[in-house]
């Protein structure tokens, strides 16, 4: 099985380099550094059992702009989940095509229900190669490479996954900072042969209440509410999550503002790492990746950051960094720690 890290883990970091948690500048996840702020929450709802979240699947199909909804406590369930499902509902289907860099959950779920597994770069496969009863799982945009792919593209692999009876996964998870919009939300249709991955944490700043969603024609919705069970989000989640989607004046502000701090983080990298180190520089407004050339040692690198409390994400493949973004009053400090690497 596939050994899995993720971003996020200041805990275990900080341990490891003996750096008081504090201290540490935490870039290692996509999570935007400006958050939705918290209303003043009702006090029944921390003294009651969560309700059916009505009030916000209505937000939800507003902001998604959908018909087919489900509230779920984060992708990461509906993942791990849907292997088996798929495969109890096609039992011909065994190959799973997934982006070879990308969240490597996908990989691990499909491999764990005995998919086999077929890699493709940044190019999808040949619509040609793509074998009948497949699954074709594509991040947009990709984490860590901030590939996108348009959705013109995309609807011709939906008919594709159509016509061989296949699964199209899509996991959007970073879709909210692309504009325009390259989503497949309103292509679901009454197809079955479309899922689509939407997280709220990222874009709004607050993963800890884990909240996520499921758009897919309303088979999946019913058999995914059947199996995650009776409450699956709390009541004041629910709550700072539907007035979130509908206060488009804030998502205005949050969009305009991640957009400047990723300027200026692409700044910083590229006036404080040698060019003649870097491949290349990727990214989305919630993140940048700077891949290194070959001769570089990017796990020194990520080494030598950590010894400063500067915690970024080392890519699977360790030829990358990836650095979520920093607010102005941190730039300085992520600066003089680059320009250490060079040393």
């Amino acid at each position: 099985m596939l050994a899995l890290i993720h971003g996020g883990q200041l805990q275990r970091v900080a341990k490891a380099f003996n750096i008081a948690q504090k201290h540490w500048l935490d870039l290692s996840t996509g999570i935007a550094p400006y958050s939705y702020p918290i209303p003043t929450i009702p006090e029944y709802l921390y003294k009651d059992l969560p309700q059916e979240p009505d009030n916000l699947v209505i937000a939800a199909k507003r902001y998604y702009d959908t018909n087919n909804v489900l509230v779920t406590n984060g992708s990461q369930a509906i993942i791990k989940l849907l292997p088996v499902l798929w495969q109890t509902k096609n039992p011909k289907s065994k190959t799973v095509y997934l982006p070879e860099q990308g969240y490597k959950e996908h990989a691990l779920a499909w491999q764990s229900a005995g998919f086999n597994l077929c890699w493709y770069q940044e190019e999808l496969p040949p619509l040609s190669a793509i074998e009948k009863n497949a699954v074709l799982v594509v991040i947009n945009p990709n984490n860590p490479t901030g590939k996108l792919y348009q959705r013109s593209q995309l609807k011709r692999y939906q008919s594709r996954m159509i016509e061989t009876n296949g699964l199209f996964v899509l996991d959007e998870a970073f879709m909210d900072v692309i504009t325009p919009s390259q989503s497949m939300a309103t292509n679901i249709g009454n197809y079955k042969h479309t899922l689509v991955l939407r997280s709220f944490g990222k874009f709004f700043g607050l993963a800890g209440i884990r909240i996520g969603f499921l758009l897919a024609q309303q088979y999946w919705l019913k058999l995914f509410h059947e199996q995650l069970g009776p409450w699956q989000v709390n009541g004041p989640a629910q709550f700072i999550a539907e007035n979130a989607l509908l206060d488009t004046q804030w998502q205005q502000t949050q969009q305009s503002r991640l957009q400047q701090l990723a300027e200026k983080l692409l700044d910083t990298l590229k006036s404080n790492i040698p060019l003649e180190c870097i491949n290349n520089i990727t990214g989305t407004h919630l993140f940048t990746t700077v891949y290194f050339k070959n001769t570089i040692d990017v796990e020194a690198y990520y080494i030598q950051l950590c010894q400063q409390g500067i915690y970024v994400r080392l890519t699977d493949e360790k030829t990358a960094l990836r650095f979520g973004l920093v607010t102005p009053e941190q730039l300085e400090r992520l600066a003089k720690a680059l320009a250490t690497l060079s040393k």
